[in-house]
């Protein structure tokens, strides 16, 4: 597996894999709704133009995982990190996180999710980040942002 910079042309297969990915989100939080599934291609095309998109291809060259960034204020933002279901917990998503790291290296970093997502949350932690604050986002949803800071 290879992880490359994104190109506009990925951006449909890209959200195939995010519809993918977020179900078991979906299901965590008893919403089906959370907006990773209703985001539309046209959403992703705005977001091509800021962000920075990492992804994952395997041997056939399809994508099994992905991460987008953007930089505000000396932080890089780091959004809907997601591996194809059959592939996760085999540390594609850890390596993806390193990789967008070493891409676009910042003294801070930030994410957020879900505060039932146990799993993604231990991830985070394992690579260093920390919990500061929690936000109620509506629909019984509720976000967890972690940071870390590099010296």
């Amino acid at each position: 597996m290879r992880i490359l910079k994104a190109s506009q042309k990925d951006l449909q297969e890209i959200l195939n894999l995010q519809y993918l990915a977020y179900q078991r989100e979906a299901i965590i939080c008893n919403n089906p709704n959370i907006p990773p599934l209703s985001q539309t291609l046209k959403d992703l095309e705005t977001e091509f133009e800021t962000y920075v998109f990492l992804k994952v291809v395997n041997e056939d060259g399809c994508i099994v995982a992905s991460v987008r960034t953007y930089s505000d204020n000396g932080t890089l933002y780091i959004g809907k990190l997601m591996v194809l279901p059959d592939l996760q917990g085999r540390g594609i998503g850890t390596g993806l996180l390193k990789a967008i790291e070493q891409v676009c290296p910042h003294k801070r970093y930030e994410l957020f999710t879900s505060t039932k997502s146990e799993r993604n949350i231990k991830l985070y932690e394992r690579l260093g980040y920390v919990k500061f604050r929690e936000q109620d986002a509506g629909n019984d949803l509720r976000f967890i942002y972690l940071c870390k800071t590099t010296i």
